[in-house]
């Protein structure tokens, strides 16, 4: 699906220079989308250019997170315009199939509608490909990531003990084939009273913490309940963008300058691989 030359994943129709990052979570109903799509934005604020592909084929959420509306384009028979939505470029299973219609389709063609999104895209320059990837650890996680060897896993969480422990899971398999992690984010770590200030830890506390010691990464940041995150993600208008002054849109820019900052480079010797003691692997 991809090379590595001079430093950059060379794609079919574009390159990424400094990062592909797989979004994941070990359950459903952390905010993994959500993150995702407040991470693009703020990523991009920083003078990045990003694209995502929403590899949630079963559950695509990103679409209506980010307010996107406009359909990929053909430019040819071999290749395929992104829709653009707040300087993002997106490719998501929602953008050909209606919101409330299920897609019933088994891994195998799941996996060749992701392998086409990577290769008939005309993703163009880009510095990071965020993939939203499916909660847990099932077939469509485990197959990006063995196709996608030089993709780095960031880690979603709350707080709670039945969250971390599964989001767990995803480091160990990590871990596993060699995959390199980003760190991880606490989301809905506290909710902030907006009149006294006072904070409750509602899903508990320093259980994104204690995570990322495990996983010897790092806890990138600690992101509050804020009801207007759900209410613009409902609208398309993602916080970042209806509120650049508020706490938590702050603690977005501090996780993307933090990812920004690393040194990454792509080893032109990693090739596609497989969990260890598992099919193929030794």
């Amino acid at each position: 699906m991809y090379e590595v030359q001079d430093g950059k994943l060379k794609l079919e129709h574009g390159s990424i220079s400094e990062g592909l990052i797989a979004v994941a979570s070990g359950k459903g109903g952390v905010g993994k989308s959500t993150v995702t799509v407040n991470l693009a934005l703020a990523l991009s604020k920083l003078g990045k250019e990003v694209g995502i592909i929403d590899a949630d084929i079963h559950g695509f959420s990103i679409p209506r997170l980010l307010g996107l509306k406009d359909q990929p384009r053909a430019y040819n028979e071999n290749e395929i315009i992104p829709p653009e939505e707040k300087g993002i470029k997106v490719m998501s299973m929602g953008s050909f199939v209606e919101e409330e219609n299920p897609v019933i389709w088994r891994a195998p063609l799941l996996l060749g509608a992701l392998q086409q999104f990577m290769q008939d895209v005309h993703w163009g320059e880009l510095d990071y490909l965020l993939l939203d990837l499916p909660p847990g650890t099932g077939d469509m996680a485990l197959n990006i990531m063995q196709k996608l060897p030089h993709a780095e896993i960031l880690v979603v969480t709350t707080p709670q003990i039945t969250a971390t422990n599964v989001a767990g899971r995803i480091g160990k398999l990590a871990e596993k084939m060699d995959t390199g992690l980003v760190g991880v984010i606490e989301n809905m770590s506290y909710y902030q009273c907006s009149d006294c200030g006072h904070k409750d830890y509602i899903f508990g506390q320093g259980g994104g913490k204690k995570l990322a010691e495990e996983l010897k990464t790092e806890l990138l940041g600690e992101l509050p309940l804020v009801p207007e995150v759900r209410v613009g993600g409902d609208e398309g208008k993602p916080i970042i963008i209806t509120d650049p002054d508020s706490e938590i849109t702050k603690k977005y820019f501090d996780i993307a300058e933090k990812i920004s900052a690393r040194e990454n480079e792509f080893n032109p010797e990693l090739k596609p691989i497989f969990l260890k003691g598992g099919p193929g692997g030794k």
